[in-house]
């Protein structure tokens, strides 16, 4: 039986005869002791609260657990509020089930309104701890330094033109160097600026053209204004690709390495970016909003039912047009629409889409018929999924009601295409046969704007679509086909260039799309629509065997054929162009200038660039070694109201006569120039000339011959001077053969 501890001799518990320190405790220690940075991850401080005294208490933090458990689940007695002489001290210790839940309060809580006098601020205990430590914070109060007010560069000076012809501007990166230029046409480009290494991988504009970007290994810097300053600077390692919000308010970041965080912290992340590849930012603050790990992407099967390799999605993260929402598919389950700038999940759930293989927002806010409310759309498909038929959805945000939907069957696969103005969405399906041997593709045209959301199909082409493209803020597309199936082969297949365009109908109805032309035995690959509409360019890049351009004109001002009469279009092809070694076409925002170029990424051969005006006609074209990439910059949207760019319209012959007579002064000017230079070179000649002449002249009174006047003089007396010219003829040939 064990002595009880009344039962023990002094001898028992003699402190002389063991040492504590040769006892090895390790293994306890390790099991058992508290490791207060994780015991603190599950705690947050919320500062900012009103004054209660001991009564108030109970009703402040039932009403604070309404905020609370918007992000996580904690209770009444995980709440603990300090007091002091009967008085609250202004602030809470709230415990949340996970450190996941106290991360969710932490970003989605901080600086919300509590009332219209309190403001929540909201940390974690763990930083606090870390950042409060004794030493690191002064005892004493130092006022902080104001520094004195500069005036900031003008981000988007790049659209007043010093020159006052309206130019744009292009980036262009070439060997290890990267400049931005302006545009001159015919002439050499007028360079802006001109940086070594100014980037480390690629350059990229953002989309209203305010920032040019440099890629780094220790993250992407924003440069703009007229001395093109370092503006915003994102501590992401070793980016790979980004992707801006349509009003350059977000940028999500990519990289196919998980972030690390050192010991000493990171100057822009948290531990909680430790091990994700997606950073979301705030581009006013340049400070993180979430960031995200990469989803597994599950392998597809095509029609023969072969398996195929995943694709990496990118973007991985889709805008709303407004910049409200942003949004993120788990392939073949559901779709996460996230609240900006908060980040939080819209009503706190997912929603589940089973099978769902893409997503696609409205690149415009639509405006349907008999809805007065706010809305935000995107489309989605899901394929067929046993005796369930594939699907196309359209979904309504904020409020996720499925307004329109439609059933489809015998689909291989399915692309969506939104029409610029959010007007139509095209559905590209493309259809096996029973014994899934051939293919052949049809569109579905939801007519977003219409009572109902009326769809339209177009089932008159007979083969593949490999290339679909709607006319920028217009109602015709133009399409690529291919009779043979797609994949890699060693010769591309010939390829249909088709266009359509809706009949005409009365008042401003749009009547129903029709063919209106084929062009059989083609290259081509590739669409570029003007940014205006009316011209496109269809081309055949990266391909060893052609590459051919060809320049269309959809409102062609001459005779319509009859076939076209009903038609809204008029189809004319203006140019046609080679450019060998193609890999890449750009316009620019204007829809003047079309930029074509063969970059040192692709291959080798004949790298630099050519550009053509919105007709074909090629300006100017040069070749640079180890050329790499060309950008026009974007342009911002007008500030022009509606009524005063009709007026402009309506007045544009008188603006047009201002235009040609400077394009006419500028050509002059450009003759004169070509006119003095010629003239200088002939001065520059006749000054030569009158130099040899002289060491002639000494030359010739040096050796005593007589001088050439004498003899001009001897040809104006008469003098007979006999001049032989010897002229050898042959009369006759003859060839004997001796045996």
């Amino acid at each position: 039986m064990a002595p009880s501890f009344d039962h023990l001799r002094d001898a028992d518990v003699d402190e002389d005869d063991y040492d504590e320190d040769e006892i090895d405790i390790s293994d306890l220690r390790e099991k058992y002791e508290v490791q207060l940075d994780q015991g603190y991850d599950t705690f947050v401080v919320i500062d900012g609260l009103p004054e209660v005294n001991e009564e108030q208490k109970p009703k402040l933090v039932k009403f604070l657990l309404k905020k609370l458990n918007q992000v996580g689940k904690t209770m009444e007695d995980q709440v603990y509020m300090p007091m002091e002489n009967g008085k609250s001290m202004r602030f809470a210790f709230v415990e949340y089930a996970s450190p996941a839940e106290a991360a969710a309060a932490v970003r989605q809580l901080d600086m919300v309104p509590l009332d219209k006098r309190h403001t929540l601020r909201v940390n974690k205990m763990a930083d606090v701890d870390r950042y409060g430590r004794e030493g690191r914070v002064d005892e004493n109060y130092v006022p902080p330094k104001i520094e004195e007010f500069t005036e900031k560069e003008h981000l988007r000076s790049f659209l007043a033109d010093p020159s006052g012809r309206g130019r744009d501007q292009f980036a262009m990166y070439r060997g290890d160097v990267v400049g931005v230029f302006w545009n001159n046409e015919k002439d050499a480009p007028e360079n802006i600026v001109d940086r070594q290494h100014w980037t480390e991988s690629f350059v990229q504009w953002s989309p209203l053209g305010t920032y040019l970007i440099s890629v780094h290994q220790q993250g992407v810097q924003l440069w703009g204004g007229a001395s093109w300053s370092r503006q915003k600077r994102f501590a992401h390692p070793f980016v790979n690709m980004l992707d801006f919000s349509p009003s350059e308010k977000y940028v999500v970041t990519w990289s196919n390495r998980p972030i690390s965080i050192p010991e000493e912290g990171h100057p822009q992340l948290s531990l909680d970016e430790d091990g994700k590849n997606y950073v979301i930012w705030d581009l006013e603050t340049a400070k993180p909003l979430r960031s995200f790990a990469n989803l597994d992407t599950p392998s597809t099967i095509d029609a023969t039912g072969a398996k195929q390799p995943p694709k990496f999605p990118w973007p991985a993260f889709k805008w709303s047009s407004d910049d409200k929402y942003v949004a993120r598919m788990t392939q073949g389950s559901s779709i996460s629409v996230y609240e900006l700038p908060r980040m939080n999940l819209l009503d706190k759930t997912t929603i589940k889409v089973e099978g769902v293989m893409d997503f696609e927002w409205a690149p415009s806010t639509p405006q349907r018929e008999g809805v007065k409310q706010y809305e935000q759309l995107f489309c989605f498909w899901t394929p067929e999924i046993g005796s369930n038929p594939a699907k196309v959805g359209l979904m309504s945000i904020p409020s996720k009601e499925i307004i329109r939907s439609l059933n489809l069957f015998s689909v291989t696969d399915a692309k969506l295409h939104w029409q610029s103005d959010a007007t139509y969405l095209s559905v590209k399906v493309d259809r096996h046969s029973k014994s899934k041997k051939s293919q052949a593709t049809t569109l579905e045209i939801f007519r977003i704007k219409e009572k109902g959301v009326p769809v339209e199909v177009v089932d008159t082409i007979k083969d593949t679509v490999i290339n679909f493209a709607w006319e920028p803020k217009g109602d015709r597309f133009v399409v690529i086909t291919t009779p043979e199936p797609t994949g890699p082969t060693a010769v591309a297949p010939k390829t249909s260039v088709a266009f359509f365009c809706p009949e005409k109908a009365k008042g401003s109805a749009v009547g129903n799309f029709k063919h209106l032309r084929t062009l059989d035995k083609k290259n081509s690959n590739a669409i570029y629509w003007s940014p205006r509409g009316r011209f496109v360019v269809v081309a055949t890049v990266a391909n060893q065997q052609s590459s051919d351009l060809e320049f269309f004109d959809l409102d062609f001002e001459g005779e319509k054929p009859e076939s076209d009469k009903d038609l809204t279009a008029n189809l004319q092809l203006m140019n046609t162009a080679d450019h060998y070694g193609i890999t890449d076409i750009q316009w620019d925002p204007s829809g003047r200038f079309v930029a074509s170029w063969a970059s040192v990424w692709k291959h080798t051969m004949e790298n630099g660039y050519h550009v053509y005006d919105f007709k074909g006609e090629l300006l100017r074209e040069e070749h640079i070694e180890k050329f790499r990439q060309w950008l026009w910059r974007p342009r911002p949207p007008t500030l022009l109201s509606k009524d005063e760019q009709k007026q402009i319209r309506k007045n544009l012959r008188e603006y047009s006569k201002v235009f040609e007579q400077e394009d006419a002064e500028r050509g002059a000017s450009a003759d004169l120039a070509v006119v003095e230079a010629r003239r200088r070179m002939l001065d520059e000649w006749l000054a030569w000339r009158e130099s040899v002449e002289a060491d002639l002249e000494e030359e010739r009174l040096a050796r005593g011959l007589p001088e050439p006047e004498a003899e001009a003089k001897q040809a104006e007396n008469g003098e007979e001077q006999v001049i032989e010219e010897i002229v050898e003829e042959v009369l006759e040939e003859s060839e004997e053969i001796i045996p």
